[in-house]
């Protein structure tokens, strides 16, 4: 009979799943680094990563989530236990994991936030509490923030004394996808409407 031997080393950053029988092989499953995670975490891979590890890193990604703080490490265990990866299902909890991610400013966990308080999913809709998360993303330099913060304003949403602001950082993101880049056009051209020429000219100075 093979025996699985799981041995979480969180000073190291690996955890060793072992098969002690006849052969005595020993698989290293690294921890991921925080480039690493907050890559996979931009690109919507950090569920698929954490099930194609076969689970092995659940005990050191809630250790780094709880115990030292992470980020990074809170969002994801944040989304794990909102969409059952690898633990139990608890949303309240993954919220909560969520939205510590955010108070410490990642970008994607406040972008996370806005659009789900935009949608409705996982919360209540609520639009005034979407536009302080995406605000605050989109600061940061969240593509899909400022996208989906400037939707709301051309929807009618929000405060004109954002305009500028959010005109400023979407004017100037530099995007290669050109249906991206015609989909910015659009929407700056509907915010410009709301928007006095002269503030206009303002945002589009450089940076």
């Amino acid at each position: 009979m093979i025996r699985t031997l799981r041995l979480p080393l969180i000073t190291l950053g690996f955890i060793f799943a072992g098969h002690c029988a006849a052969n005595e092989q020993i698989e290293a499953v690294p921890l991921y680094t925080q480039d690493e995670l907050i890559t996979l975490i931009n690109n919507n891979a950090h569920l698929q990563r954490v099930k194609d590890d076969d689970c092995q890193l659940v005990q050191d990604i809630e250790a780094r989530a709880e115990i030292m703080g992470l980020p990074s490490y809170q969002f994801l265990y944040g989304d794990m236990l909102a969409y059952e990866v690898c633990v139990e299902r608890d949303v309240e909890l993954g919220l909560y994991y969520m939205k510590q991610a955010a108070q410490q400013g990642l970008a994607a966990a406040l972008e996370q936030l806005g659009r789900y308080y935009d949608i409705g999913q996982l919360v209540q809709a609520d639009k005034a509490m979407a536009i302080v998360y995406l605000r605050e993303a989109a600061a940061l330099g969240n593509l899909n923030a400022q996208l989906r913060l400037v939707g709301l304003f051309n929807q009618g949403f929000g405060s004109p004394r954002d305009y500028e602001d959010a005109y400023r950082w979407l004017f100037h993101a530099v995007v290669a996808d050109k249906q991206v880049h015609k989909q910015i056009e659009s929407s700056l051209t509907r915010l410009a409407e709301k928007m006095p020429e002269s503030v206009i000219k303002r945002a589009r100075l450089p940076n």
